[in-house]
């Protein structure tokens, strides 16, 4: 399809977006990116299961049709909304066939490992290079997603809390406290207010991901504390939702 922009407009606050969904290569190596339904509005993500995480893609190459995630789209509001797709029964609007993949060949798997491109780093900036998310399937998935994200970002000698601790607190490094919530409610200013706790005492940066996105009030706590606020989509690309977020992408770790 495509590469062009798509506008979507968030049903919450009004504010207009443009999403590009991003492309993964198929197993014949030819980009793939889910075809995006133009005109259909999208919808809020107030409650996930796994048949709603998932929409069937076809290559227009190989004909292979495959499992790909959802595409998702947060908005700085709090609200995670659900881009439409068209259906594989849909005819697709004639585009000329790709001559040249776009990406080497991936292994024989249906699953999409290629990443989205990551923000670009100002100058001063630790030299970064593309950022390689994790495909969430699992709660599991999404802890270690964020662990990804956050060694990309500069953080060293990071380790997970096996099992969960009370606290919530997932990640711990370097001058690092973080929190990853794989529910499918959005995180509570309870969370948020929680995780500032446990990074002021540890005197580390706290950063807090979720599936779900944030209430209202949990954002408005979150720029009160200063703390950096991630949506994980299930490619497991992490998108940053407040300007705390934004600065620690643009100065990492």
């Amino acid at each position: 399809m495509s590469r062009d922009g798509v506008p979507v407009r968030c049903p919450g606050c009004g504010r207009d977006h443009v999403y590009v969904p991003p492309a993964y290569p198929c197993a014949c190596g030819a980009p793939l990116a889910p075809p995006i339904q133009r005109g259909a509005p999208p919808s809020p993500i107030t409650h996930r299961t796994w048949t709603d995480t998932w929409v069937t893609v076809r290559c227009r190459s190989c004909d292979l049709q495959s499992q790909w995630p959802q595409p998702e789209l947060g908005c700085s509001c709090g609200t995670v909304l659900r881009v439409p797709v068209r259906p594989v029964t849909t005819p697709s609007p004639a585009t000329p066939p790709a001559t040249t993949p776009l990406a080497p060949p991936a292994p024989t798997t249906a699953v999409p490992r290629a990443p989205a491109p990551p923000p670009s780093a100002p100058a001063g900036a630790r030299a970064r290079g593309a950022f390689r998310p994790r495909t969430i399937r699992t709660a599991h998935d999404t802890v270690t997603a964020a662990a990804l994200y956050l060694v990309w970002l500069g953080f060293r000698e990071l380790y997970r809390a096996e099992p969960r601790p009370a606290s919530g607190i997932d990640l711990r490094g370097r001058g690092l406290v973080a929190r990853v919530d794989p529910t499918t409610l959005p995180a509570s200013p309870g969370a948020i207010e929680c995780l500032w706790l446990h990074a002021m005492t540890a005197e580390a940066c706290g950063v807090h991901f979720s599936l779900a996105g944030y209430t209202r009030e949990a954002l408005l706590r979150a720029d009160d504390l200063w703390v950096p606020l991630f949506v994980l989509d299930l490619a497991g690309t992490p998108q940053p939702v407040n300007a705390a977020a934004r600065e620690l992408v643009a100065s990492g770790a």
